[in-house]
């Protein structure tokens, strides 16, 4: 059975993530998708960070009536400091023999591959699925392959979709009282208003 893994911090999760996952699976005609939500992300962001319990919550609503995707935590089970190989090994663990894993990532992030922990051993558990993002250029396979033997044998590069929504751009919307209809899913948003998330604080 083909799986994808769709790690990030969804903080929140947004209707460009739901469409990537979508183009994904189709292409690759996946069997389902693993929405991985970042115990503890490494990189600190400038605004608000939403607890890992919120952000398990608002996948759990985006994914819900969508039977070929499903949340995992596995991430948030794990203690100490999340690398995407370990992840994977979790998972692979979770599977049965004849499956194989697809981890989606951005076309940057893809890019960033040969810094990331033990790589070689990441490409040799699954395959990589690059995605592109606004703004950034193709990468050239080639040249990763030389840092990584076999990365471009490991490696789909998609064409599209081109998805220009940032969760960022989301959060400061909250922050400003604007509308975020139609960039996340409406029990996203509801639920966002209802906790209070991403508001600044009054004094």
């Amino acid at each position: 059975m083909a799986i994808g893994v769709f790690g990030g911090t969804f903080d929140p999760i947004h209707n460009g993530h739901l469409a990537v996952a979508e183009e994904v699976s189709a292409r690759l005609n996946l069997a389902e998708i693993l929405f991985v939500p970042a115990g503890r992300p490494r990189l600190k962001l400038a605004s608000p960070l939403a607890t890992v319990e919120h952000r398990i919550q608002m996948v759990r609503l985006a994914l819900a009536g969508k039977p070929h995707f499903k949340l995992s935590t596995v991430e948030e089970e794990r203690t100490g400091p999340s690398f995407t190989v370990d992840t994977i090994a979790d998972l692979q663990g979770q599977c049965d023999a004849g499956d194989e894993l697809f981890f989606i990532l951005g076309w940057d992030s893809l890019i960033d591959v040969p810094q990331w922990q033990e790589p070689s051993r990441l490409i040799g558990m699954c395959r990589l699925v690059a995605v592109p993002r606004p703004g950034y250029p193709a990468p050239a396979l080639q040249a990763l392959e030389a840092v990584i033997p076999r990365l471009s044998q490991r490696a789909i590069l998609l064409d599209k979709p081109e998805i220009d929504i940032s969760a960022t751009v989301i959060r400061e919307r909250v922050a400003h009282s604007l509308s975020i209809e139609h960039l996340v899913p409406e029990s996203v948003e509801r639920y966002i208003r209802k906790q209070g998330l991403y508001a600044v604080a009054k004094h």
